[in-house]
């Protein structure tokens, strides 16, 4: 039996989670929002995490990464995505570990003054860009409801975070970036979810089942614990509580 069957389900609050996401619009049906099973099963495959938001992947031998941070090493990069400015997720220690001459990083302005003399592709929310013909999205990542102060949210709207939808073999992978379930979730496609759960910064793990709900996706990886935030416990509640399958990787 495989991850897409094999994934423990809290009843009542999966009865709960329906409901709520049958009242909530979908850009698409199931349908056409899911690559075939094996196809996902093929990607993931090729995906490690790194820990915390970190993952490299191997798109088709194009090596991609995702928010390095406190890695010992891997294979060099052809692209380096970075969600936002903050030394967790725009590490220029970790880059440094990676990166090569024709490595080409895509990230938001405001991270981008960190890496001066490198080769790096400035987003905004809303964008669908191509680097090294891999496609990329990029959607707001940002709190509705975890702040740093009263009114002062940790990762605010007018900030322009962002997460990234990428498709490696027609299979749609969305990194949420450090997010809250936001409205604009509703627009988004894809097979496999990252999705952060520990609570701190982030949604917690029963707002990350929120979100799988509204998502459909055909596998959720649940993110942003370890490295001294949140923990596999964190992943495990979510892992019960998610409506859809989950697969928890192991942390490389």
């Amino acid at each position: 039996m495989n991850f897409f069957s094999a994934h423990a389900i809290s009843t009542g609050v999966l009865s709960s989670l329906l409901a709520t996401a049958m009242v909530m619009p979908m850009a698409a049906s199931a349908s056409e929002t899911r690559a075939d099973k094996k196809a996902v099963e093929a990607v993931i495959a090729r995906m490690h995490w790194l820990g915390h938001d970190g993952f490299w992947i191997d798109a088709g031998g194009t090596i991609l990464y995702i928010d390095p941070y406190k890695i010992s090493g891997g294979p060099k990069a052809d692209i380096i995505l970075i969600t936002h400015s903050h030394q967790d997720h725009a590490s220029v220690e970790d880059v440094a570990k990676i990166i090569k001459p024709d490595t080409v990083i895509v990230t938001v302005a405001a991270a981008a003054e960190k890496f001066p003399g490198k080769s790096v592709q400035i987003v905004q929310p809303g964008q669908h860009i191509v680097v090294k013909n891999i496609p990329i999205e990029t959607v707001p990542a940002y709190n509705t409801n975890k702040f740093r102060s009263p009114g002062v949210p940790f990762h605010p709207k007018e900030a322009g975070f962002v997460g990234y939808i990428l498709t490696v073999d027609g299979v749609r992978i969305y990194h949420t970036g450090d997010s809250d379930m936001i409205d604009e979730m509703k627009d988004v496609r894809c097979d496999i979810a990252l999705l952060p759960v520990s609570g701190i910064y982030v949604m917690t793990a029963e707002e990350a089942a929120e979100a799988a709900a509204r998502l459909r996706p055909s596998v959720v990886i649940p993110m942003h614990v370890g490295k001294g935030i949140g923990s596999l416990e964190d992943a495990e509640r979510f892992q019960k509580l998610s409506p859809v399958p989950v697969k928890i990787l192991k942390n490389e």
